[in-house]
C-alpha cells in the first residue's frame, strides 16, 4: 500500500512540537485592526495550541 501524502496546506499553517502538540498561528490579526486595541492586537500575536476538537482531523491531514 502506497504511503499517504501529507496535505500542503496544512502543513504551512500548522507546526508539530516535539512532543507532539500541534501550534498554529492566533487567528483575528490579519485585518480590522484600527478597532482592535493595541493590547489586543499584542494578545493576539504569538501561536496557539489547536483545539481539542479539531486536533484528529489535523493529524489525519498531516499523515501521522
Amino acid at each position: 500500500m502506497p504511503k499517504m501524502k501529507s496535505h500542503t496546506g496544512m502543513g504551512k499553517r500548522v507546526k508539530v512540537t516535539g512532543k507532539g502538540k500541534i501550534v498554529a498561528q492566533q487567528a483575528g490579526l490579519r485585518h480590522n485592526l484600527e478597532k482592535k486595541s493595541s493590547t489586543r492586537t499584542r494578545r493576539l500575536t504569538g501561536t496557539v495550541e489547536v483545539a481539542k476538537a479539531d486536533f484528529k482531523r489535523i493529524k489525519k491531514l498531516l499523515a501521522r
